[in-house]
């Protein structure tokens, strides 16, 4: 029975950029690979746990060796380092040390001091305190992610596509998925990377590479796709008759510098587009259309590439990871488009994932059947005695009411929520990836034509644009979203967009962009029962089984971890209430 654990990130690397490159920003400093670290245990090929190290760490998108995921993952198994078989790193850069070689002394330290695997191997037994001769094994970056996608996807065969910023050395790959294995049949270099561009124009419009590309997303249907076009056509993104696509604007990173900050790229966007806008400033209709046009750029290319390959093996199956998997825009397109019989999107699409790509990886090739539970929910529990019965400074500011069961508190929170409260709600184990998934979410009636603006601006403190998911029950989505009854189960993890049937688009103001579309999550009660039925509560009480579901967190922050983090965000945020278990704590004040 092997004991498997996978970790993600490259510390270290920052620091690193830094020495070489003094007049860095902190922006620039977010433009590497290594970011979102975490950690993933497998015991005979069974996922038991996964946390990214953000949600301990308190840092977004955290670049710290994953030490305190890690030991969460190993205490929920009774495990201590030394009881594990392996331990798995989704990063191999073994062979690519001519590359790094040949180019700055930056780079040469890079790879000698953080990217060789014999360093990663040494650092990691410097930070865990053992000896991994023999347990330590490098898998690569886009293989990890393709198992992330495969393995949990049920499909007995699949093209498993893989894109993101950089993987080593490639910014797209796709496999072939069946009972052998992952078979890899093509890869995009880096030089040419949809990853890149998006978040590279997400800067230029003032947002943070690798953070705000999904405001970019969300920025995007305000916009009009013509203006800007052939700009986008001719300089950032152009689709080959091949499948592939280049992505020419990179190519102005000709220096060392260049290659770490893009600033040549940036430069090149300024005299293409105008001056790029700074962080904070107001959002012009200009930004708007620049948006549009590169969302449109990047699903055309995408979908391009996919179909390509789907077309040329037959393939009725699709599994995607990597981050431009979290374009649910995108997934929403290849959707509707009806090629593919079904589509799974692993919910840890990012390189949060990854860590539990590598361990799946290490696991199939010992032959071990592997298997990754339905849902996200992997990270540890919101215990509601640790609130309740061991008060700390937060809790004392709290009234707290507890239910004899189940039922009575789902009643009372529905009843709450209907009369236009925003409430937290923290239960059970802590979703793996970016996405709140009704364990660590804030909750709200969709119906009130300000519920959207009122949670932008005074509980998340974010841009007044972006939308809000609706949660639905699985059973009902056709009813009030254009989706298909079969289709249902694909958005289980709010990773694919739809459209808002057109007679609740009135009803529904706070779900429903600009467009008419909505970022939707499915929620069946064999994976998230409490949830369902609270669901189902709010429809008794509401006349719709319709949930705004947004991350419980604010801006900057994490999503929250445990019940004391759940009860300090409260009061930063102004929630009405916070819901730990059976219990509801309403602030004081």
């Amino acid at each position: 029975m092997a004991k498997i654990l996978g970790f993600g990130g490259l510390p270290g690397i920052t620091a690193k950029k830094q020495r070489h490159i003094p007049d860095l920003s902190s922006r620039e400093l977010n433009i590497s690979q290594g970011a979102d670290t975490a950690a993933a245990l497998l015991i005979d090929g069974h996922l038991v746990a996964a946390a990214a190290e953000e949600r301990f760490d308190g840092q977004k998108h955290s670049r710290a060796f994953p030490a305190q995921a890690i030991d969460y993952c190993l205490s929920a198994a009774g495990l201590s380092v030394s009881d594990l078989d392996y331990i798995a790193h989704p990063f191999d850069f073994s062979g690519d040390e001519a590359l790094f070689a040949d180019q700055s002394q930056f780079h040469r330290e890079l790879f000698s001091d953080i990217l060789a695997p014999d360093r990663v191997k040494s650092l990691t037994e410097k930070h865990l305190g053992v000896d991994l001769s023999g347990r330590f094994v490098p898998v690569r970056h886009h293989l990890a992610h393709a198992e992330t996608a495969f393995a949990p996807s049920g499909f007995e065969e699949a093209l498993v596509v893989v894109s993101d910023g950089v993987g080593e050395r490639h910014s797209a790959s796709v496999y072939i998925g069946n009972k052998s294995g992952l078979e890899r049949i093509t890869s995009i270099s880096a030089t040419n990377s949809l990853g890149i561009v998006y978040g590279l124009v997400t800067m230029y419009l003032g947002f943070e590479f690798g953070d705000g590309e999904y405001k970019v997303m969300g920025l995007a249907p305000f916009g009009d796709v013509r203006v800007y076009r052939e700009q986008f056509a001719e300089h950032c993104v152009r689709c080959r008759a091949d499948g592939h696509y280049d992505t020419p604007i990179l190519l102005q990173n000709s220096t060392a510098k260049d290659k770490e900050t893009f600033r040549a790229a940036l430069a090149e966007m300024e005299r293409i587009f105008g001056p790029r806008r700074l962080p904070g400033e107001q959002i012009s209709q200009r930004h708007k259309d620049i948006a549009a046009a590169l969302q449109k750029a990047m699903e055309a290319a995408h979908f391009n590439f996919i179909a390509h390959y789907q077309k040329e093996t037959g393939i009725e199956h699709l599994c995607l990871a990597g981050g431009v998997a979290l374009n649910c825009v995108a997934n929403g397109l290849l959707l509707r488009s009806r090629r593919f019989k079904d589509i799974f999107v692993q919910p840890a699409a990012g390189d949060d994932g990854a860590a539990m790509g590598a361990a799946l990886s290490v696991a199939r090739g010992l032959d071990e059947p592997v298997s990754v539970p339905a849902g996200s929910s992997f990270g540890p529990g919101c215990d509601p005695l640790r609130a309740v019965e061991h008060p700390d400074h937060e809790s004392q500011d709290f009234d707290w009411e507890t239910y004899e069961d189940e039922d009575t508190m789902v009643s009372a929170v529905a009843d709450r929520l209907a009369n236009g409260e925003i409430i937290g709600w923290c239960q059970g184990r802590m979703e793996f990836g970016p996405r709140a998934l009704g364990y660590r979410s804030i909750l709200a009636d969709p119906r009130p034509e300000n519920m959207q603006s009122r949670i932008n601006q005074l509980i998340k403190k974010r841009e007044g644009f972006r939308p809000f998911a609706p949660a639905v029950p699985v059973e009902k989505a056709e009813e009030y979203f254009e989706i298909d009854p079969d289709e249902a189960h694909v958005f289980a993890n709010m990773l694919f967009v739809a459209y808002v049937r057109e007679n609740y688009r009135k009803s529904l103001p706070a779900a429903t962009h600009i467009d008419g579309s909505a970022r939707v999550q499915t929620v069946d009660p064999r994976v998230n029962p409490l949830f369902w039925k609270l669901l189902h509560m709010f429809d008794q009480k509401s006349g719709i089984p319709i949930l705004l579901n947004t991350s419980f967190n604010v801006a900057g922050q994490p999503i929250v971890r445990s019940p004391d983090l759940a009860l300090d965000t409260t009061l930063k945020a102004g929630l009405d209430a916070c819901v730990i278990g059976r219990s509801i704590a309403t602030p004081k004040n």
